[in-house]
């Protein structure tokens, strides 16, 4: 029983019998190949009990609450610590709902007793027997709160309801009422609380209001089970996130509870996947409300007050509370399960977590939702009215989406969900928005041309994540701009991500947009939407370029100390025009300059931007070694006018390379590098390349294409379409062969060539040392695709072909026959078939999509001998 229930339709969903589809399953310490279901666990050791068997409420263990208000649900009974509405006889509790005096505050009396510091607990069995009251509006529970609200007002702290019903035995469609619930609350605050629960339904035959039945939960650190006369039907836990090589989270493993709480140190709110808020302790409830959100909006709705004329009495044989002796500390070790016990297809319950912001990968790719055409991924949408949003022509616009709104209440807007794509080239995709928080937001143009015949309506502009997972909803006044509509007048609306996002959006998952009036106050208005889009105004990078084919003025070639005049010269006819240094007899540092007193601009150079993935780059031929030939050859920046500088050895390069007269050769410095090593990014003015301080005499060497930048972030990965992709290879594991690019039909044209003899092997396409593929950022959608052709079967026809998919360097792998690609189809001699695996299922079946580094297709090993196959167009990408 929660203290609020203001969501009778996401209650009724929450706790639907049928089972809940879900993202998988999740690890847990419960083995249940060392556990018999059908033996009694011997490890329950009972710590507290009552089994009402004196003449009164023991108050030594019991605490009556009095008052009105009940659970805030809008219940009609005020508590009270009457002998009427509670009592002990024949060894059994009594609470009794009845009809309240005339003229009292309510129409009944109840009773609601805690143990609230008188036995409070964390882990254990907590067992209750009982036969439950019956009659539409009537509501018991057996439930439990925590006893210090550690991480906030309900229900931050969390809420457990060991068994509650309602409307017991009144009629439905398919016999009685006969369902009873196990529910979690947990999540944000009230009222974007979240909660999780199944149902267990009674045969027809036996109703739990017709007699005494066992209602239980087994709880330990990171789980909760539900059991009604030791049946097992239901089971919740903790989230898990999946992680990549960094640490950093990636989606969610299993969705289960969360906690949303302050930080105690930074302040922040933030959310935890972990066992918070059942990591406290908690005190038990008994209670029996009537009426109230819940019951009087189903089945019959309402009280039935003939039902209560006499009083409806909840009946109570004992409460029984059992410690888990194996491990009291987190409760682990006594478990009473069953097979299916964690499964999402029986007893394992989805919760509600919102999946966590992925890191972004940098990517700033803004999204139009709309823009004079529908994006088939973004369909325009009528939630509940029935209607169909199309297109209309605008005098100055062009073709704009027009939304009506009838008598049916309903929210319109743009949806990207699996089941509102219509359009055959759609597909749900979900839109990751975390690469552009700072600085992005959802900006759209909106004409009201018909006000609803609630002209006061409020207008509303209301976004989703992640199934609904997450939602924020404002007005529209609340935008940038900060306007009402004006009907007839196109006015634009913006809305930050940052403070979208700091009302609880997940920006990593958007896939709802809506506007409308609100929710049963819309009829008639009709209104038109256009320039729909999440994006960052298309802001890119910084970039500095300090030579190439020319010398850049506001960074001119500066020999520091020799008094020679650096200069242009044409080089080869990759390289054309390049700066040429040469070193004298004094010592001197040669590069590029931008203070003032040396001919530069004084606009020094922030490269805080680029942290992340920015790099300085540039390529360098020593045409002449200094008569020191073993001089180490440096690498040096300064920033504001030398307040801090970094100096390193060339050889200390991405690429690790010392110079070889005559060669062209690059180097590579991140920024986040040089900015370890002490350098202020923020203000660089000198860049300076050259043999050590005085051992440079004779030295004459060329720079071009010396630049500070981003490199253009790589979305897809290409592994092979007519040649394979830079720094990958087409690859033998281990017989020695070298697979060869060959001309296939005139589709495919060149094609990878694989060809497998005596010696057991896998083939593919491999990483260069160092090399891998972040697929990150491809997780809501992404796939890895290839087309084979096999030329020669294998001459073992019981070998099976594989697909194998490794990252950080075999940490983690994915091996799946080819059939179980989403084509499903297994490999025919002579045809080219494609095979395609979305990367969400490879992650979810344990691979590091951030590290990519091999991906393989082979006949089973040891048994491929004779096998030539083909492979064409193998790429990582959204579809």
């Amino acid at each position: 029983m929660n203290k609020v229930k203001t969501h009778i339709t996401q209650l009724a969903m929450a706790l639907s019998v049928v089972a809940l589809a879900g993202c998988g399953g999740s690890a847990t310490d419960t083995k249940i190949d060392t556990i018999d279901p059908s033996e009694p666990v011997s490890d329950w050791v009972m710590v507290w009990e009552d089994d009402f068997n004196g003449d009164t409420i023991d108050e030594g263990k019991w605490n009556f609450e009095v008052d009105c208000a009940g659970g805030g649900n809008n219940e009609k009974q005020c508590y009270t610590d009457s002998a009427e509405n509670a009592f002990v006889a024949d060894g059994i509790l009594n609470i009794v709902a009845l009809p309240a005096d005339e003229g009292a505050a309510k129409p009944y009396t109840s009773a609601r007793l805690n143990t609230r510091y008188k036995a409070d607990f964390k882990y254990g069995r907590f067992e209750m027997r009982a036969k439950l009251p019956s009659g539409q509006g009537s509501w018991p529970a057996f439930w439990m709160l925590p006893t210090d609200e550690v991480y906030g007002g309900w229900p931050r702290s969390g809420e457990i309801d060991v068994v509650e019903s309602v409307n017991l035995k009144v009629p439905t469609d398919d016999g009685v009422e006969s369902n009873i619930y196990g529910t979690l609350h947990y999540g944000r605050e009230w009222p974007n609380n979240d909660q999780s629960g199944k149902a267990y339904t009674f045969p027809q035959d036996s109703n739990p209001a017709d007699g005494f039945h066992t209602y239980a939960i087994e709880w330990q650190e990171g789980e909760i089970r539900w059991y009604v006369d030791n049946y097992l039907y239901a089971t919740q836990r903790q989230s898990e996130l999946l992680y990549n090589s960094k640490g950093e989270a990636l989606a969610l493993k299993h969705r289960g509870w969360y906690s949303e709480y302050y930080d105690q140190t930074t302040g922040e709110l933030q959310t935890h996947w972990d066992s918070s808020p059942y990591d406290q302790t908690f005190y038990m409830i008994l209670n029996f409300a009537v009426g109230g959100d819940w019951p009087e909006n189903v089945n019959q709705t309402g009280i039935d007050a003939t039902a209560f004329e006499n009083g409806q009495t909840f009946e109570v044989d004992y409460v029984r509370v059992y410690e888990c002796a194996q491990d009291p500390d987190t409760g682990k070790g006594c478990e009473t399960v069953r097979p299916g016990y964690d499964d999402l297809n029986d007893a394992l319950v989805e919760g509600k977590a919102p999946a966590p912001t992925p890191p972004s990968d940098g990517t700033v790719t803004p999204l139009t939702i709309f823009d004079g055409s529908f994006n088939p991924d973004w369909p325009a949408w009528d939630c509940c009215g029935g209607s169909t949003p199309g297109l209309v022509a605008d005098a100055n616009r062009g073709d704009v989406v027009e939304f009506n709104v009838g008598a049916s209440p309903t929210v319109n807007g743009f949806i990207s969900r699996d089941a509102f794509i219509t359009d055959e080239n759609g597909e749900a995709a979900p839109f990751d928005a975390s690469g552009m928080l700072e600085d992005g937001y959802v900006r759209f143009d909106m004409q009201v041309t018909s006000l609803s015949s609630t002209p006061d309506a409020p207008w509303l502009f209301k976004i989703e994540s992640d199934g609904g997972a997450t939602a924020v909803e404002v007005n529209l006044n609340t935008s940038t701009e900060g306007l009402d509509p004006v009907a007839g007048e196109w006015q634009t609306y913006t809305f930050p991500l940052q403070a979208l996002s700091d009302a609880g959006l997940n920006v990593s998952l958007i896939d709802v947009v809506m506007i409308f009036p609100a929710w049963g106050q819309g009829e008639g208005a009709v209104y038109r939407v256009d320039n729909v889009e999440i994006t960052n105004g298309g802001g890119t990078l910084p970039s500095l370029t300090l030579f190439t084919d020319e010398t850049n003025t506001d960074w001119p070639l500066w020999d520091c100390c020799g008094g020679s005049t650096p200069g242009e010269v044409v080089d080869d006819e990759a390289h054309g025009v390049t700066a040429e240094f040469s070193i004298g007899a004094s010592p001197t540092v040669m590069g590029f300059i931008n203070r003032t007193e040396f001919g530069g601009s004084g606009t020094q150079f922030d490269a805080t931007p680029l942290v992340d993935d920015g790099m300085l780059q540039f390529e360098m031929k020593v045409t002449s070694l200094s008569t020191t030939p073993d001089a180490p050859w440096l690498l040096k920046l300064e920033s504001n006018n030398g307040e801090t500088a970094v100096e390193m050895n060339l050889n200390t390069s991405v690429e690790g390379a010392d110079p070889v007269a005559g060669e062209w050769q690059t180097y590579t410095f991140p920024i986040n590098t040089l900015l370890q090593a002490g350098l202020d990014v923020s203000a660089i003015d000198v860049v300076m390349i050259f043999p050590a301080w005085g051992q440079g005499e004779g030295a004459i060497y060329r720079v071009d294409n010396a630049r500070i930048f981003a490199p253009e972030p790589q979305t897809d990965l290409t592994l092979f379409a007519d040649n394979v992709a830079e720094q990958w290879s087409i690859w033998d594991c281990c017989a020695g062969s070298t697979p060869t690019v060959e001309t296939d039909d005139e589709a495919h044209g060149a094609v990878a060539e694989f060809q497998i003899g005596a010696t057991p092997t896998v083939m593919g396409f491999l990483a260069a040392d160092g090399v891998s593929f972040d697929a990150s950022h491809l997780l809501s959608a992404g796939v890895i695709r290839f087309e084979m052709k096999i030329v020669s079967n294998a001459s073992n026809p019981d070998a099976q072909w594989l697909f194998k998919i490794e990252s950080n360097d075999a940490g983690q792998a994915v091996e799946l026959p080819l059939s179980a690609s989403q084509e499903g189809v297994a490999p025919v001699a002579g045809e080219w078939q494609t095979y395609t695996f979305a990367l969400a299922d490879l992650l979810s079946a344990g691979l590091d999509i951030s590290a990519i580094d091999v991906v393989m297709v082979f006949p089973s090993w040891g048994m491929g001998e004779g096998a030539v196959y083909r492979i064409d167009n193998a790429v990582i990408a959204n579809p």
